[in-house]
């Protein structure tokens, strides 16, 4: 059962972790949207991750843990880093350039259903009767935040498709990172990823915006919010979920992080003064149903008779 158990619910001992992270990027997202009413999103984005690849390394550093990468494995990080850090970081500042922090944030948190399926397919994870209720539940809440936001999407055909196109490339990281594992400690895989992840990033920026790399040259509130990014975004968050992806089966994992929009729409409302409906909160009600599926352990089985 302990064997069952750990395949098919979230280890007790990363509920802390996972809670923090949940909180972290929920915030994120209002955070984002007020960056960029100032930032260019490349730029952005480089200063970002850049000061998280920095951070990151330094950590490793001064724990004294190893920042070298194995012979063999750059192919499998520059996999990971294109996906999970290139892709997504990508797509997703634009989505949410054309929408709502909020709904951008509900849409690319359609990834738990992908990366079930994904695990599926290609980790041989099983699709249990757990596993479908709670992507049901998931998306059951995605509707329900989404709501009378439907027509909005349809307004904003192409920030609904990045985000769309960022839910399957996180997805996909994540399976890749299951599939073909890395070496290194935590930070430092994180940190790696970052510096190559933000290589073509930094080179868009250049090529194709102006602006400043200067979060101090930005207003107070998106200044306070660059900063957030990164010391929470980039540096927690990233180093919590991969630390997360690294130990937990996909389809568990990604199941757990469905709280999030839920978070990001809340606090959407607390950043940007956005009114909640009476669908945030049933949607809030599904959500934490699909998280039970993966929190609660299974029921054991009944004794027989005969083994009495």
């Amino acid at each position: 059962m302990k064997e069952e158990t750990s395949l098919h619910t979230f280890p007790p001992g990363l509920i802390g972790l996972l809670a923090g992270l949940t909180l972290g990027w929920g915030l994120n997202w209002p955070m984002m949207k007020l960056v960029i009413s100032e930032m260019q999103p490349m730029h952005f984005r480089t200063f970002c991750l850049l000061g998280g690849a920095i951070s990151l390394l330094a950590i490793t550093h001064v724990k004294g843990l190893s920042i070298r990468v194995h012979k063999g494995q750059w192919t499998r990080l520059a996999a990971v880093a294109l996906f999970n850090i290139t892709s997504w970081n990508v797509l997703a500042i634009y989505g949410v350039r054309l929408m709502a922090s909020g709904r951008a944030s509900i849409l690319g948190y359609t990834m738990p259903a992908w990366s079930v399926l994904l695990s599926t397919c290609l980790l041989g994870e099983p699709f249990t009767k757990r596993r479908a209720l709670g992507v049901t539940l998931g998306l059951m809440g995605v509707g329900l935040l989404m709501g009378s936001e439907i027509q909005a999407v349809g307004r904003s055909p192409l920030g609904a498709v990045l985000m769309t196109g960022a839910a399957l490339s996180w997805a996909f990281a994540n399976v890749i990172m299951k599939r073909w594992p890395v070496d290194l400690p935590t930070t430092a895989y994180v940190g790696w990823q970052m510096i190559i992840g933000v290589v073509p990033i930094f080179i868009t920026a250049l090529a194709w915006e102006d602006g400043t790399f200067n979060p101090f040259a930005l207003a107070r509130g998106p200044m306070f919010a660059v900063f957030y990014c990164l010391g929470i975004g980039y540096v927690f968050c990233y180093w919590a979920w991969t630390k997360i992806v690294v130990i937990v089966p996909v389809g568990v994992s990604s199941l757990a992080v469905m709280m999030t929009p839920v978070v990001g729409v809340f606090s959407g409302m607390l950043v940007l003064g956005e009114t909640p409906h009476w669908q945030d909160f049933a949607a809030l009600v599904a959500v934490t149903g699909s998280l039970a599926t993966v929190m609660l352990p299974p029921r054991k089985p009944k004794s027989s008779l005969s083994s009495v």
